[in-house]
């Protein structure tokens, strides 16, 4: 039985070829997606180890050729299961074998600025960090890659080559959930964040450059060896966290436009799933497996999300697949090597971790070259000194002692050092330490030639334009402040003249903000609109005394000139007053209402709905009539707050001619 679709499999081969070829993308470049890469998926089946093979224990596993393999089929003993991956590496391959077909071919798209990212997954005891690391005789993929790396980083960033580059290491474990640096281990549980263009970060992670595999050696071993391990039936050395690698390369371009990219290398070696049946763990290793197992379940979840195309993928549900969110289904060239073992009593998880491995190659990455443009360094500029002063500034600079004789111009002296050095600062009001310093740094980079850094790379034109404009943006300051100074000092002059002439201030005149008189915003005033025949009938019957609403007037107090006499002014505003009569027979209208009215009458009621209507004639019906209408408050649905704006409410209307009787 095959695992997989071949007309779907020629499909997404061909997006991953068609990808490869156009994978030098920047991020903040074109508008269209990056291409897509699929993760790539390697099968490795390790030998017998050395007196676990019984009599009955016979292989499970077979390898058909260099890509697929069979596993029996445990409801059919008659039958096989296939499965198809991108590589399959049997019990006699190598070290080298595995790390040639599978891990070599990724590294050069770090220097093209795009992370990649290798995960060895499989059951525990199946060789995954062996693997990953490997022996003094046989090394595994973290040494060889790392060895390769630099050898690239090497060649690429010698003398004469375009870019520079520089490599940096740093070594982390997520152990029972919680995120330790084995490089610095008393930094204690670190946090996983995301930037603001999606990539993940670990803010305090120590980060060791590394110039040669001496370096990585120096810094890693000491590492490993900060790494929680522990003994089971299974392994007497079982990785009891998942161990994540980071390689970053940096890489910065020596001539203009100064791009900057950076790629990262994940090199991650996941712990491995485990029965405790089988395992016999127990206290402390019982709950790292827990930890380890919860993690693992997460991490398929998001490889089935991916898959299924959800709109949540449950990355934030474990700190292993946070840290993954690149590596699956972001923006990493992925290749995930599934390490299984051969043992019939091992099958269970030969097939769990297959099958993991089937749903893993078909989640699609979008790879993207992360670069960056660096601002430009100002380059060095020599003017004369009446070059970089302008007229006004070339006055005050020679002095005062000059402008008071009127003295006729003196020789000018040669030119110094400072009148060499162009930056866009003052030199008159520059600190002479300062000076010195700037000096200092300009005869250097003159004594360097061509390889100097450049200071000021701005034309010469546009730069004297520049500082033109600036200057007369001075004077244009410079001659608001005097001006602002001969208002103030006339209106203080004013100020100190015969008071009546106060009277005959212009209104343009500055006044303290404290003498202003300041006013208050008259409310607004509301009134109740009658119609015009219901006020007609009320003015012909002898007894109309209805008001609806009563005019009143009120006074405030303003703040004048002189704070001791403040002043009144009287307004007009409006309060409502409902006649008791009126009160009265609202009330007595809405009460007869309630008890003989339907639903549908009730309804012609302000504020009573089609289910209040209903509530209150089931009550009518159950308890009797109503003898007030305070009896609402008893029905469910009307509360005691509610009362008064309801009685308010139906009264006005009732005033108004709305009418609350039966229709």
């Amino acid at each position: 039985m095959d695992a997989g679709v071949p007309a779907r499999r020629r499909r997404e081969m061909a997006a991953a070829v068609s990808g490869a070829g156009r994978c030098r993308l920047s991020k903040v470049g074109a508008g269209r997606r990056p291409p897509p890469a699929r993760v790539r998926v390697a099968v490795r089946l390790r030998p017998f180890v050395d007196g676990t093979a019984g009599e009955n224990d016979t292989p499970c596993v077979r390898g058909l050729d260099s890509c697929s393999l069979e596993i029996a089929n445990w409801r059919n003993h008659q039958e096989t299961l296939k499965y198809q991956f991108d590589a399959f590496y049997g019990e006699r391959s190598s070290q080298q074998d595995i790390y040639a077909g599978s891990v070599q071919p990724i590294l050069r798209h770090l220097l093209e600025g795009q992370n990649a990212s290798v995960l060895a997954y499989g059951p525990t005891g199946a060789g995954k960090t062996h693997t990953m690391l490997g022996s003094p005789e046989q090394p595994g993929v973290i040494p060889r890659a790392l060895m390769d790396l630099l050898q690239l980083t090497r060649e690429e960033g010698a003398e004469g080559r375009p870019w520079a580059l520089s490599v940096t290491m740093s070594y982390l474990e997520i152990y029972q959930e919680k995120v330790l640096d084995l490089l610095e281990p008393s930094s204690g549980d670190l946090v996983i964040r995301e930037d603001c263009r999606g990539n993940i970060l670990i803010p305090g992670l120590t980060q060791k450059p590394i110039t040669s595999f001496a370096d990585f050696e120096r810094h890693f071993l000491p590492a490993s060896r900060n790494r929680t391990v522990g003994a089971t039936r299974l392994n007497q050395r079982s990785s009891r966290s998942h161990a994540v690698l980071l390689v970053k390369v940096d890489q910065r371009e020596r001539l203009a436009p100064f791009r900057q990219r950076e790629g990262k290398l994940y090199l991650i070696d996941l712990a491995g799933s485990e029965d405790n049946r089988r395992t016999g763990n127990k206290g402390l290793r019982l709950k790292e497996s827990g930890a380890i197992n919860t993690s693992l379940f997460v991490l398929g979840k998001v490889v089935d999300a991916l898959n299924q195309g959800l709109p949540r993928v449950p990355y934030r549900d474990s700190k292993l697949t946070r840290l993954l969110q690149d590596s699956l289904g972001g923006s990493a060239h992925s290749i995930l090597i599934a390490n299984i073992a051969p043992e019939r009593r091992f099958y269970l998880d030969t097939v769990s971790a297959l099958n993991f491995a089937a749903r893993s190659k078909e989640v699609i990455n979008r790879p993207f070259t992360n670069e960056s443009l660096q601002l430009p360094v100002l380059a060095p500029v020599k003017l004369s000194q009446k070059e970089l002063l302008g007229p006004s500034e070339a006055k005050r600079a020679r002095g005062p002692e000059e402008e008071e004789t009127r003295s006729p111009k003196l020789p000018v002296a040669p030119a110094s050092a400072s009148q060499k050095l162009s930056p866009l600062q003052k030199l008159s009001s520059m600190d002479p330490a300062m000076l010195e310093r700037l000096l200092s740094l300009d005869r250097l980079l003159g004594s360097q030639g061509s390889q100097g850094t450049p200071l000021l790379s701005t034309p010469k034109r546009e730069r004297m334009v520049l500082m033109k404009t600036v200057e007369e943006k001075d004077l244009e300051i410079e001659r608001l402040k005097m001006k602002q100074k001969e208002l103030e000092a006339k209106v203080l002059a004013q100020e100190a003249a015969d008071p009546k002439e106060k009277e005959n201030y212009s209104p343009t005149m500055l006044r303290p903000l404290a003498r202003r008189i300041v006013t208050v915003a008259k409310p607004l005033k509301k009134a109740v609109v009658m119609p015009l025949q219901l006020i007609q009938e009320q003015a012909a019957s002898p007894n109309a005394e209805i008001h609806i609403l009563k005019k009143k007037s009120r006074k405030r107090k303003l703040e004048s000139l002189d704070a001791s006499q403040p002043e009144e002014k009287a307004e007009d505003g409006w309060e409502l007053q409902i006649s008791p009569e009126l009160l009265a027979h609202g009330r007595q209208k809405i009460l007869d209402l309630l008890n003989e009215g339907s639903a549908r009458d009730l309804r012609s009621l302000q504020r009573i709905g089609q289910k209040k209507a209903q509530l209150i004639v089931g009550w009518r019906e159950l308890h009797g009539p109503f003898s007030q209408v305070e009896d609402l408050e008893r029905v469910e649905g009307i509360s005691g707050k509610q009362m008064e704006s309801f009685l308010k409410a139906n009264i006005l209307g009732l005033a108004a001619g709305q009418g609350c009787g039966p229709s």
